[in-house]
């Protein structure tokens, strides 16, 4: 798990600058309450898995920590229900449309944190939180051991970590590599990242075993609670950038219980709920 090691992190900070995630998720102007509605109705619908996942009116309350809030989407939904919401993120463009958000829904309870989660202790005042939730995002930086770290050193004894990374035996890791890289699986690491998101050329990918992601947190100190695969996206990529919802012909003929056995096997979310003792 080395292959990343030495890209700049400024590398990685510009790669999301350019193009927040589900920043395409509406055709409306950015920054509009309608284009926000669209943006979470969107997310939700293709990754139906993540309101339940994270739980979010278990956190009222309580403090939250986001590591990688993007533009915002789960992190308004855990405010909705009164949690206290930290929310940090490596892109200013992506925080700038966040904090927008926040005030179109006149959410007072987030605090919006530019920082670079390896060097988060630096940044971030001291304090302990409840939650510290990550979905998505620790796979994309060069040294994931290092920011987990930082993560849990802000996690209150008996407090939560809910952490989603990329699974390598997915369907979307094999489609990729015999796709663009014609079955080349020993360079698999580099294809992957090369097309791991909807904008080509993402710097840093790594993606996790499932004995590696237990490795990973139990070697931290935390005590996993629930371990688990989810999400293959099954529309065709043309139609979906038109905003239309047609699958590909080949889930078309899965009937749903095949689909739904195939997400729990070999989608590409690995999702895990741990508690630091």
């Amino acid at each position: 798990m080395s292959y990343f090691r030495d890209v700049p992190i400024a590398q990685v900070r510009d790669f999301w600058n350019s193009r927040p995630c589900n920043i395409r998720h509406s055709s409306r102007p950015i920054g509009e309450r309608e284009y926000f509605d669209e943006v979470e109705a969107r997310k939700y619908f293709v990754e139906p898995h993540i309101p339940g996942f994270a739980a979010f009116p278990q956190w009222s309350g309580k403090r939250v920590l986001e590591v990688g809030c993007g533009i915002g989407t789960d992190t308004i939904n855990f405010a909705r229900v009164g949690a206290e919401v930290t929310a940090i993120d490596l892109s200013e463009r992506s925080l700038e449309i966040a904090r927008k958000r926040a005030t179109i829904y006149k959410l007072t309870n987030i605090s919006f944190v530019h920082a670079n989660v390896e060097e988060l202790a630096a940044i971030l005042p001291a304090s302990r939180y409840d939650l510290v939730y990550s979905f998505g995002v620790v796979h994309h930086t060069p040294h994931p051991e290092t920011a987990l770290k930082q993560m849990l050193s802000f996690l209150a004894p008996g407090g939560t970590l809910k952490l989603m990374v990329y699974h390598r035996y997915s369907w979307k890791a094999f489609s990729v590599v015999m796709s663009y890289g014609r079955g080349a699986f020993w360079n698999l690491d580099r294809i992957i990242a090369q097309h791991s998101e909807a904008q080509e050329g993402c710097p840093v990918t790594y993606v996790y075993k499932k004995r590696q992601l237990q490795a990973l947190i139990e070697g931290a100190g935390c005590r996993i609670q629930e371990l688990f695969v989810d999400h293959i996206f099954p529309w065709r990529i043309p139609a979906y950038v038109q905003y239309r919802y047609e699958k590909v012909w080949h889930f078309r003929m899965f009937p749903r219980p095949v689909f739904r056995w195939l997400e729990t096997h070999f989608g590409w979310h690995l999702c895990v709920t741990a508690v630091k003792p």
